[in-house]
């Protein structure tokens, strides 16, 4: 409903159809609900990778795909986790990811794929040309990357 916002849900739907994962992998939505990754992260999963559009200072349709760390909400000031743990259903995963840590169902790796977004200011449907041609783009990342650690 934001335009380019799409893309996760989109790249998430395409490698569910077409990509022929094996059984060790699960692809989900998750949406913008924080609470839900936590909940979903209870199952212990050795990796997470995020898809989502991202505001990085790269051109629009531009692929990220980079390990990532967040900080464990516990090292944080009181009423700075108070602010974050009052917004729980509405925050980003990387807020919630803080969370997972502080609970102890942090993976043990977590690899964020954004694509630089070109619209998702305003309520629209459909992506925008960029980010419609990233996606194949990002789709074979992925699946390079799998191959790469099923090889390991």
């Amino acid at each position: 409903m934001r335009q380019d916002d799409a893309f996760g849900v989109l790249l998430a739907t395409k490698l569910q159809n077409e990509a022929g994962l094996p059984d060790s992998v699960k692809v989900m939505e998750i949406g913008s609900a924080g609470i839900h990754l936590v909940q979903q992260l209870f199952d212990k999963y050795d990796v997470l990778v995020l898809l989502d559009v991202v505001h990085w200072g790269g051109e629009p349709g531009t692929i990220h795909f980079k390990e990532i760390d967040v900080t464990d909400i516990r090292q944080l000031p009181p009423e700075e986790k108070n602010e974050l743990l009052a917004d729980m259903h509405y925050i980003n995963p990387l807020k919630a990811l803080m969370l997972a840590k502080a609970l102890d169902v942090y993976p043990k790796k977590v690899i964020f794929l954004g694509c630089e977004t070109a619209e998702n200011e305003e309520i629209g449907i459909g992506l925008s040309p960029a980010v419609t041609n990233a996606i194949p783009i990002a789709f074979n990342k992925i699946i390079q990357w799998l191959e790469s650690i099923s090889k390991n």
